[in-house]
């Protein structure tokens, strides 16, 4: 990645030690000073990297100084940039898998450098794809008058016509009654869900592949399997593939140059592992390139009213994901749970600090239904977590209910079958 990095003088110790360890992972960086600890005004420099980004010279800009408040107002003054302060792995991830933020600012004065090592690998890895993000993402680059964005005015934000078609199809897939279009109460998503299940919710997003996590973790799936699942990934633009822990190398090589990513999960099917092994297997995943972690909680734990032991099981793998940028998934296995352990089960995620929860292995007596989702996004989405909806899922109608309950994430093996689903019913709707 083409990166611009600058300083000021309090910031300047701090932004060699990142310039070294940035061009150790082999990005292209720029660095637009200063060059030594002699007193010179922030503006200047936080301004030169982030113009260099709305130029489109670099992808992403680094802005160090004593704060890293000044930086970030003088930054977002320029047109096309969106920059945001980060202390901390959770505001990196938030700032660009929400506001797509193109520069980073940080505060020398507020963080040592190993921590800020780890901010900036956060950021640089992680990517906003959600469409209701993309949504809003598109409403602050809008012209001072409140017009829409010209295509004149791209070479001066960034932005490339592709991007910008992508976000207009969004929007009016959105607009038209997308997931993103509903209220966010959990009555409101109750009797959506309803209604889908019912049959009177048609719609369906145009990307819905960017939904999807393609899974195989089938006990005899093959390397010839698996490899199938990868080529399908790279075909259809899936959100993620999602296998195994062994077949996470072969995975993360095969998806090498795509936008897709590899999903692993820990402790499946039956959750019953300690926390500290849990942690451990998500970390090696991690480690041999899984960006996400779809974990299962210990479901007889949480049964037997023991709460202290089920969060320290949820703690174990959302650590070892921050640690690695990694994001986490807790799943549930809402077929074995009472409505109120489900609520325990999101609260006890919530308080873990996880990103999703999830309704299922699969492997249960039950997978998903639209009933669940909405009851678990009533539970979380107040702070901040996502739904995933997995098992069962086998059809563009299932699809349909998942997503309108409040699923931003969909578990399916029959990706391919429902994506050509997705299509042709769309193209149904072009012809009439």
């Amino acid at each position: 990645m083409k990166i611009a990095i600058g300083a000021d003088h309090g910031g300047f110790d701090l932004k060699q030690r990142l310039l070294e360890h940035l061009r150790g992972r082999g990005h292209d960086m720029r660095d637009l000073g200063t060059g030594s600890t002699e007193a010179v005004d922030y503006p200047v420099f936080a301004r030169k990297v982030a113009a260099a980004v709305a130029r489109g010279e670099v992808e992403r800009g680094i802005m160090i100084d004593g704060a890293g408040i000044g930086s970030s107002m003088v930054a977002n003054k320029v047109p096309g940039v969106r920059a945001a302060m980060a202390y901390d792995l959770s505001s990196a991830r938030n700032a660009r898998e929400h506001n797509d933020a193109n520069v980073l600012t940080l505060g020398a004065g507020l963080i040592g450098p190993n921590l800020a090592v780890q901010i900036v690998d956060a950021f640089l890895s992680s990517v906003c794809a959600e469409p209701r993000h993309l949504r809003r993402v598109a409403m602050i680059e809008v012209a001072p008058t409140g017009g829409a964005i010209t295509p004149a005015a791209q070479p001066v934000l960034g932005i490339a016509d592709a991007d910008l078609a992508r976000i207009a199809r969004q929007l009016e897939q959105l607009l038209a009654g997308g997931p993103s279009g509903a209220s966010d109460s959990p009555a409101a998503t109750a009797a959506t869900a309803a209604a889908t299940a019912a049959g009177t919710a048609e719609t369906v997003p145009g990307d819905l592949a960017r939904y999807i996590d393609h899974t195989i973790l089938k006990p005899d799936a093959t390397a010839a399997m698996v490899d199938k699942v990868i080529a399908e990934a790279r075909q259809f633009g899936f959100r993620s593939v999602c296998v195994n822990p062994c077949w996470v190398p072969r995975v993360t090589a095969g998806l090498h140059g795509t936008r897709v990513l590899t999903c692993a999960v820990v402790g499946f099917p039956l959750g019953a592992n300690m926390p500290e092994v849990k942690g451990l297997e998500a970390r090696r995943a991690i480690r041999d390139g899984a960006r996400e972690i779809d974990m299962v909680i210990n479901v007889g734990r949480l049964k037997s009213g023991d709460d202290a032991f089920v969060l320290k099981d949820i703690r174990a793998v959302v650590e070892a994901c921050r640690d690695g940028s990694a994001a986490s998934k807790v799943i549930i296995e809402t077929a074995l749970l009472s409505d109120d352990e489900k609520v325990r089960a999101c609260e006890l995620a919530r308080r873990a600090q996880a990103d999703f929860v999830k309704t299922s292995t699969g492997f249960a007596s039950g997978g998903a239904t639209a009933a669940d989702v909405a009851l678990m996004v009533s539970v979380v989405r107040p702070a901040g977590l996502e739904v995933k909806a997995s098992g069962g899922i086998r059809t563009l109608d299932d699809a349909r209910r998942m997503i309108a309950a409040g699923a931003t994430r969909l578990g399916l093996s029959a990706s391919v079958a429902v994506v050509q689903e997705a299509q042709r019913s769309l193209a149904t709707q072009g012809a009439t």
